[in-house]
């Protein structure tokens, strides 16, 4: 995974900072406090002593009395007067369920039907019922290497977002842009990940390239690549095929639940 921008604060803080405990009295669906003066008073602290730093949120979580706080793109723990900061994932001891994890999934969804799909390419394998989106950059190594697990997915829909990053691959928007004018994307796409070829055109056609650029920023995309699942849930990362699964139908089985509820 290719990292866009780091926040020096946070990125020293986890470098200073122990790793988080095992939680024996957690609940999975724990309701969090609506925002409080107490938690408006942590948020402030946090912002005060890692300045710099994006806290976009803070409640009272459901362990051991501390606030969770949605501190840069992760999840972190504080206490009352920001003494002490706890980076990590917090575990039910009983289930095995990762619930920082659970909790980041939940505070990062988007709606799926508010993606602007039409600034995608579309792919489809075997029946294509199950979907998900991806954040790509031709030049990006770790594209790549989810680009050979996908070869082994079947039963799915892929939306591909084109999203280089110029900063690191300096010629990746003239492919993104030559792919795009493609008669067949999807084709191209294909071709350029299995031999590098790249299609005979000038790349002249109108591209949604700086639209997704914006898309991107809004929906905090920082690396390529970056999944979307069907509920909603954003992943950074070349998932392993195994874990690529069990994330995608993770996401279908959560996004019919949703779906449920209203």
């Amino acid at each position: 995974m290719r990292i866009l921008f780091v926040h020096l604060a946070l990125a020293a803080l986890i470098l200073a900072l122990p790793p988080a405990t095992a939680a024996q009295d957690a609940k999975p669906n724990a309701p969090r406090d609506a925002p409080t003066k107490e938690a408006a008073a942590v948020k402030k602290l946090l912002e005060e002593k890692f300045p710099g730093a994006a806290v976009t949120s803070v409640s009272k979580s459901p362990y051991f009395g501390l606030y969770e706080a949605q501190f840069d793109d992760r999840i972190v723990y504080t206490d009352a007067k920001v003494t002490y900061v706890l980076v990590g994932a917090i575990y039910d001891a009983s289930t095995k369920q990762n619930l920082t994890e659970a909790r980041q999934r939940e505070l990062n969804r988007v709606a799926w039907d508010s993606l602007p799909l039409d600034l995608a390419f579309k792919r489809v394998k075997g029946k294509g019922t199950r979907k998900f989106a991806m954040f790509s950059d031709p030049d990006c190594p770790f594209c790549k290497r989810i680009e050979n697990d996908l070869k082994r997915l079947d039963d799915v829909t892929i939306y591909t977002f084109l999203f280089p990053i110029d900063q690191l691959h300096p010629d990746a928007s003239r492919k993104s842009a030559l792919i795009w004018c493609a008669p067949d994307r999807a084709k191209a796409w294909d071709a350029f990940f299995e031999g590098g070829t790249l299609p005979d055109n000038k790349g002249e056609c109108a591209t949604p390239i700086k639209d997704t650029a914006l898309l991107g920023t809004r929906l905090r995309v920082a690396a390529t690549p970056t999944l979307v699942f069907a509920d909603g849930s954003v992943m950074p990362g070349a998932l392993p095929l195994a874990q690529l699964e069990s994330e995608i139908n993770k996401g279908e089985a959560e996004a019919k639940r949703l779906a449920a509820k209203k």
